[in-house]
């Protein structure tokens, strides 16, 4: 299930939004300022985001340039050609104007998704001296070929797909599902402690990080 993060402090309006993807099938997250969306996006990453202008704390302006490799659709009242542009090169992959028709806001989204980097991943992925072929699934540290298990294959492939992104345990675990379904939440840690172990082993720096009470992410 895609998960939709809703930053707007507009009660009615994220109540109206809430309503209408979940009657599409789509989760939902909510936030109500820029600063609480990063304190959000540091815990879980969601799938796609609709992002106010407007807001307390941080606008949404300064929120867009943290968010990295999520795609951003901006819904905002103001319609100023410039300020659109201006947006949409900061980061945002569209711009809908409020008020705005519920059929095309949903099919912008089914397009966004469909096209979101994650939706065709690429083959190879690379990160500090890491290589891992998701096709071939072949994993090098440096020179060296790695040997994972299937569960700590798919829970590096997930760690590799969002570099520096903090992923909770519960998004972990329902991601990885897909691959392998033998890892629960009490044997997640030694996985990953087996995972740290192979990569240091075979010549590659400890670049698994655990965030305390939160998940994990690569450093």
């Amino acid at each position: 299930m895609k998960n939709i993060l809703v930053i707007d402090d507009d009660i009615h309006i994220g109540n109206a939004l809430e309503d209408m993807l979940q009657k599409e099938g789509y989760q939902v997250s909510r936030a109500y300022s820029g600063t609480e969306a990063l304190l959000v996006l540091s815990k879980a990453m969601p799938d796609l985001i609709l992002l106010d202008l407007m807001l307390p704390g941080l606008e949404g302006e300064k929120v867009l340039p943290h968010i990295k490799g999520i795609p951003v659709i901006v819904l905002s009242a103001k319609a100023d050609p410039d300020e659109k542009a201006a947006l949409l090169l900061g980061g945002a992959v569209d711009y809908v104007t409020k008020p705005f028709h519920t059929k095309e806001l949903l099919a912008r989204i089914a397009v966004h998704l469909r096209n979101a980097p994650g939706s065709e991943p690429n083959s190879v992925l690379t990160y500090q001296g890491l290589t891992l072929n998701t096709d071939s699934h072949m994993i090098a540290a440096g020179e060296k070929e790695v040997k994972l298990t299937r569960t700590e294959m798919a829970i590096l492939k997930m760690l590799m797909r969002n570099p520096t992104q903090v992923i909770t345990k519960s998004l972990l675990l329902d991601r990885i599902s897909q691959d392998t379904p033998d890892c629960t939440e009490s044997s997640l840690k030694m996985h990953i402690s087996n995972l740290r172990r192979k990569i240091r082993d075979a010549g590659g720096r400890d670049c698994i990080e655990a965030v305390w009470g939160i998940g994990f992410r690569l450093c």
